[in-house]
């Protein structure tokens, strides 16, 4: 974990807490002053879920997101983000960590999305088998995550000298 990715992360849950939970609070209770305390805990919270989402305990990070999710995504049906989601910090080691909540399979374009990817790029890692097509279409979640946690290839500039 680079401190750059970390602090992105950090800043982030921050906001969502903030924006999701504690302004409606807020709001609710007519007083800043009644969740001074909380907004204070979060800032500490935010750095540690951070900590744990992009630490080496695969089972603390996955526990981690599906907390954060649920706290932050309420919603009556399955967990189903924006496209655009994907390429928020959040979304990213969510992908990585999890894959995509919930779903074994995911259309194109949302691979695509959590890839960083155009569509036309996941039919050619289809194609290539860098990818696998789930059976009921589109491709599984479990190939995605593995193509986003696959070791970086590092690419040696050959210089001929003649």
């Amino acid at each position: 974990m680079n401190t750059e990715t970390h602090v992105e992360l950090a800043r982030e849950l921050l906001s969502l807490v903030e924006r999701r939970i504690i302004d409606p609070l807020e709001i609710l209770l007519g007083s800043g002053e009644a969740v001074g305390p909380v907004r204070d805990r979060s800032r500490i919270e935010a750095e540690v879920w951070a900590a744990q989402l992009l630490g080496p305990d695969d089972e603390l990070a996955v526990h981690t997101a599906s907390r954060l999710i649920a706290a932050l995504f309420p919603a009556d049906g399955p967990f189903d983000p924006p496209a655009e989601w994907w390429g928020t910090a959040f979304g990213r080691v969510v992908a990585r960590r999890v894959g995509h909540p919930g779903r074994g399979a995911v259309p194109y374009s949302v691979a695509a999305a959590m890839l960083g990817i155009t569509r036309q790029g996941v039919h050619d890692l289809v194609k290539r088998s860098k990818l696998e097509r789930h059976p009921d279409g589109g491709v599984t979640t479990s190939s995605v995550q593995a193509r986003l946690n696959r070791p970086k290839e590092r690419h040696v500039v050959r210089r001929d000298h003649h």
